[in-house]
Order: C-alpha cells, then sequence, then structure tokens
C-alpha cells in the first residue's frame, strides 16, 4: 500500500512540476492556462487520491468520514478546475486577448 500511494505522491508532484515549466515556457496566455489548467487538475487528483489511501492504512470509521470528505474534495477539483480554466479563457477571450501567432519572417 505505501508504494501505491508514494506512487501516487509522486505523479501530483510531477505533474505539478511539469506545469509550472508549462507555464513558463509557453508563449502566450491561452498555452499557459491550458498548461496550467489540466496539470494542476491531474496533479491534484493523484495526490489527494494519495492521501486518501493513506488515510485508509488504519481502518476507523473517523478515518472512513475524513477520506469520504476528501473523495468530495476531488470530485470538487474534477469539476471546478476545468470549468475555471474554460471561464478564464472567455473572459480572455471577449476582454480581446489575442492568441500568439508564429511569426511569418523568412517565409514567402
Amino acid at each position: 500500500m505505501n508504494w501505491i500511494v508514494g506512487s501516487l505522491l509522486v505523479g501530483g508532484a510531477f505533474f505539478f512540476f511539469i506545469g509550472t515549466i508549462g507555464i513558463l515556457r509557453f508563449p502566450d496566455f491561452y498555452a499557459r492556462l491550458h498548461a496550467a489548467g489540466k496539470c494542476d487538475t491531474l496533479a491534484a487528483i493523484l495526490s489527494l487520491a494519495g492521501i486518501v489511501l493513506y488515510n485508509l492504512h488504519d481502518f476507523t470509521v473517523a478515518n472512513i468520514l475524513v477520506s469520504c470528505k476528501v473523495v468530495a474534495i476531488i470530485i470538487f477539483v474534477f469539476i471546478a478546475s476545468p470549468t475555471a480554466t474554460h471561464a478564464i479563457t472567455k473572459a480572455a477571450l471577449l476582454v480581446g486577448v489575442k492568441p500568439w501567432e508564429k511569426s511569418k519572417r523568412g517565409s514567402r
């Protein structure tokens, strides 16, 4: 069980790190928001799933209730994070933030 929990937590940290690299490396607002939205959602779900399994290692009623609450948080993150990313993207488009375009320099 400890290997599974460790793998989930390391996977969550890995995707948080990849999302951070995406935010720093991508050229425009929309690409950065895409990287942040996808990677952070997956990383949070993996990390929280690791917490649920770790908490269920000691099988008591209190731990089951805490794990159920963390599962509710996982469901909320799964729904709210992509929805928030979509809303921010749509608002940026309506305000007039232009998507990045590759420069035409050097092509005929």
